[in-house]
C-alpha cells in the first residue's frame, strides 16, 4: 500500500520541501542563499522527474508551479549576479507570497483529497473478492422500453479467503480494471456535480482484498450480508466495511443497480448511466423514491435467490457449498437502507436488517419479523424533522427488537468510505477523522450481526451503547 503523509506520498514530499526551500532562499542570510537555492533546485528537478515517471497527480502541479516560479526568481542568485541586481524586498515579498500560496494550495488539495488507504481488516481471515453479473428472467427492466430487456444486476462479493501473500496484487477500489475504475470515478463525479479530477485518487486506489483468491479452508458455511448503496452510489462505496465483515467470517454481496447507480459497467463492456433525477417537487420526488426503493428491494431478493443457487452449485463459482443463505441480512446505506427495510418486509428469508442512515420509503409499511439496527447521523435540531419520527415508527413495526443508534460526530457519508478520500468537513463526512467512521460502522454492525445471525451471547444493547445514543424499540 502507498505510504502517505498529509496526503502526499514519500515521492512527493521532497518536491514540497524543495519548493518551500526555493521560496525561502531569497530571505536567508547572504551566505546561505546560493547553496539553499542550488539544493532546492536539484531537489525539485529530481522530484519532478520521478513524479513524471510514476505519474504526476494533479495535486502536485501547484507545488511544482510554485517551486518553478520561485526558481525563476532565484536565477540571479544562481548566475552569480551582484546583490544590487536583486529585486527590492517590497517587490520580492508579493512574489514569494504568491509562490508559497501555490505550494500551500497543492499541499492542501493533497490533504483534502488524498489517495484512500483502506484499513487493514482485523479478523482472522484474509479477504478475497470477485464480481458476478446476474439477469432475472422474471422481471422486465422498467428503465428501458425494450420488451425483451430483463433486469440485470452486478454484484461484488467479499469473502473469507486463504492466506494471501503480502506481495499479491490487491483489487482496485472502483472497478475490476483501470478503465472501469476511471469510468466509475468520472461517473460519480458527474452525478455529484463535481469536476472529474476530484475523484482521481479513488480511481487509483487499491483495497485490502485479493481478486478471486481461494476461499478459506474448512467446511464452514458463511452467513451472507447483502448491501444496497445510496442513491447514485456504487457497489464499492462501503468496501472498508465489507472487507472487515469478510475478515470476520461473513460473505458480503454488494449490488450495482443499473439506471440507479451513477454508472455501471456490464460484462459486455456497456456502460449504463443513472436515469435517476429529482424534479424539485417534493410529492413527485417522494413517489419516484418509493419506486426506486421497490426496484432495489426486488434486486436484493433476487440476489439472495442467486446466492442460494450458487451455494447449491446450480451457478458455478468460488463459493459453492460455502454459503448459509438461511442466515442472511439485508443492509444498505441511505436509499439502500430503505430498500433493505422493504426487502425484509416482503421477503421472510432475510433474518436481520441494517439501515445505515436511510429514510424509510416503503409506502405500504406493515409489521415484519426481523430485528433491525438503524445507524443515524447526528441530526441537528430542525434538520430533517420527519426522519427520526418516521424511522422510529417503522422500527416499531418489527415484532423483534429494533435498535436505533445515533453516532455523535457523524454526517450522512460517515457510514461509507467517503471519509477516507473526501475533504474532512463536518457537514460532509463528520468530525470523527479519516478512519473512525468506517471503524465504528463496522464494529456496531458486526455486534448486531453476530447476535442476530450467529446467536452470539452478551448484552447487545450495552455493546451498541459504546458507539452512541441508543434507543431500543
Amino acid at each position: 500500500m502507498t505510504v502517505t503523509v498529509f496526503g502526499l506520498s514519500l515521492v512527493e514530499l521532497p518536491a514540497l520541501a524543495s519548493a518551500v526551500v526555493l521560496v525561502l532562499a531569497r530571505w536567508l542570510p547572504p551566505g546561505a542563499r546560493r547553496p539553499s537555492t542550488l539544493a532546492g533546485a536539484a531537489g525539485l528537478v529530481v522530484s519532478a522527474i520521478v513524479a513524471a515517471v510514476l505519474g504526476i497527480r494533479w495535486q502536485l502541479l501547484p507545488v511544482l508551479a510554485g517551486g518553478g516560479i520561485a526558481l525563476a526568481f532565484a536565477a540571479p542568485s544562481l548566475l552569480g549576479w551582484r546583490a544590487g541586481r536583486r529585486a527590492r524586498w517590497w517587490v520580492a515579498l508579493p512574489r514569494s507570497a504568491a509562490c508559497l500560496a501555490l505550494i500551500v494550495a497543492g499541499a492542501a488539495a493533497a490533504w483534502a483529497l488524498p489517495l484512500p488507504v483502506f484499513p487493514e481488516p482485523s479478523g482472522a481471515h484474509a479477504v478475497g473478492t470477485t464480481v458476478v453479473q446476474w439477469t432475472d428472467p422474471d422481471r422486465a427492466e422498467a428503465a428501458t422500453s425494450r420488451a425483451d430487456d430483463r433486469r440485470t444486476v452486478v454484484v461484488q462479493l467479499w469473502y473469507p479467503a486463504r492466506d494471501v501473500p503480502p506481495a499479491a496484487q490487491r483489487a482496485r477500489y472502483l472497478g475490476r480494471t483501470a478503465r472501469e475504475a476511471q469510468v466509475v470515478a468520472r461517473g460519480e463525479a458527474g452525478y455529484l456535480g463535481l469536476p472529474a479530477f476530484v475523484l482521481d485518487e479513488p480511481a487509483r486506489a487499491r483495497t485490502r482484498s485479493a481478486p478471486d483468491a481461494p476461499v478459506a479452508g474448512g467446511g464452514d458455511r458463511f452467513p451472507v450480508v447483502l448491501f444496497s448503496p445510496g442513491l447514485g452510489g456504487v457497489r464499492t462505496q462501503n468496501t472498508a466495511w465489507a472487507e472487515e465483515l469478510a475478515s470476520r467470517g461473513y460473505v458480503v454481496a454488494a449490488l450495482d443497480h443499473p439506471y440507479d447507480s451513477a454508472v455501471v459497467t456490464l460484462a459486455d463492456g456497456r456502460t449504463v448511466r443513472t436515469r435517476v433525477a429529482a424534479t424539485g417537487d417534493q410529492a413527485e420526488d417522494n413517489r419516484r423514491a418509493a419506486g426506486w426503493t421497490a426496484v432495489r428491494a426486488a434486486d436484493l431478493s433476487f440476489v439472495l435467490t442467486q446466492l442460494g443457487r450458487l451455494d447449491r452449485g446450480e451457478i458455478p463459482g468460488l463459493l459453492s457449498g460455502r454459503l448459509d443463505v438461511r442466515r442472511a441480512a439485508a443492509t444498505g446505506h441511505s436509499l439502500g437502507g430503505a430498500a433493505a427495510l422493504q426487502a425484509a418486509r416482503q421477503d421472510p428469508r432475510f433474518a436481520a436488517v441494517i439501515d445505515l442512515d436511510g429514510f424509510p420509503r416503503d409506502p405500504a409499511a406493515r409489521p415484519f419479523r426481523q430485528p433491525v439496527l438503524a445507524l443515524t447521523h447526528d441530526v441537528e435540531p430542525g434538520e430533517e424533522p420527519d426522519y427520526l419520527p418516521r424511522l422510529t415508527r417503522v422500527l416499531q413495526l418489527s415484532t423483534a427488537t429494533g435498535y436505533r443508534l445515533t453516532v455523535p460526530g457523524t454526517a450522512h457519508l460517515t457510514f461509507t468510505d467517503a471519509p477516507l478520500f473526501m475533504p474532512p468537513l463536518p457537514a460532509l463526512t463528520g468530525s470523527l477523522g479519516r478512519t473512525d467512521g468506517p471503524r465504528i460502522t463496522a464494529a456496531a454492525t458486526l455486534a448486531f450481526l453476530d447476535a442476530t445471525l450467529r446467536g452470539g451471547s452478551g448484552d447487545l444493547a450495552a455493546t451498541l451503547s459504546r458507539y452512541g445514543r441508543l434507543t431500543v424499540l
